[in-house]
């Protein structure tokens, strides 16, 4: 579904992505996992179209689509819910979501899909009037993680959804990412709690200073000694 080939970004003089080689097959959870700053949220920009590539390509579906603009990328299904969540504060849970249907125009979809998005998110549903600002930092990744949905992706791009969270929410979260993936989203899993994205993905890829170091299948890779202790705590 998705492949990035010799894939290389850059800020300014930084060399952020270093020949980034890496696929994601129809109905898989795949993760990239690695420390802070390793490169993991510039490959998911330079996939939705936040970044444009200085090298290399992006084929979805087997069409090209490095440097293409956010907004087509979406069009073309998929979806991204960004690290730090980026809600509207001033607009209420329900507006956040109708943003998430800004490509479409097929009223009875959107609200097929509103009912479904509530469905895996009961507590959106309750906090529907309320303004998003006002939502607690799991709900508000609930809320991302809704909105991204709304544009009804085939692929959804998730940064670090448990990043800041209690554990019982992460619990809940991943659940959650469970059941979008379940209902047949592919999905690309950035996430610092390696322990949690080994869990729940079928493969992996994990990326040291722009460059991917191991690609395994998760339980492989959960396994390993390098990654045990590099990025699972022993």
């Amino acid at each position: 579904m998705l492949r990035l080939n010799d894939l290389h970004v850059h800020y300014g003089a930084v060399h952020a992505l270093q020949g980034v080689e890496l696929e994601v097959n129809q109905g898989e959870i795949v993760t990239l996992i690695g420390s802070n700053g390793a490169g993991k949220s510039t490959t998911l920009r330079a996939i939705s179209g936040m970044l444009r590539p200085s090298r290399g390509t992006i084929d979805f579906e087997g069409k090209p689509i490095a440097g293409l603009a956010p907004h087509v990328v979406v069009g073309l299904g998929i979806a991204h819910s960004p690290e730090g969540r980026g809600v509207f504060a001033n607009l209420t849970v329900e507006e956040n979501l109708q943003v998430g249907a800004y490509t479409r125009s097929d009223k009875a979809g959107i609200a097929e899909d509103m009912k479904k998005v509530y469905g895996l998110f009961p507590r959106l549903e309750e906090r529907r009037r309320q303004l998003a600002g006002t939502l607690s930092g799991g709900e508000q990744q609930m809320l991302a993680m809704g909105r991204a949905l709304l544009a009804r992706p085939r692929l959804l791009l998730l940064d670090e959804p448990s990043l800041g969270l209690a554990p019982q929410i992460v619990k809940v979260i991943f659940q959650i990412i469970r059941d979008i993936n379940a209902l047949g989203t592919t999905i690309l899993l950035v996430e610092q709690n390696a322990h949690k994205a080994l869990e729940v993905a079928n493969r992996g890829y994990v990326i040291e200073v722009g460059k991917i170091v191991l690609a395994d299948d998760a339980k492989v890779l959960a396994a390993s000694d390098e990654v045990r202790k590099a990025y699972l705590g022993g």
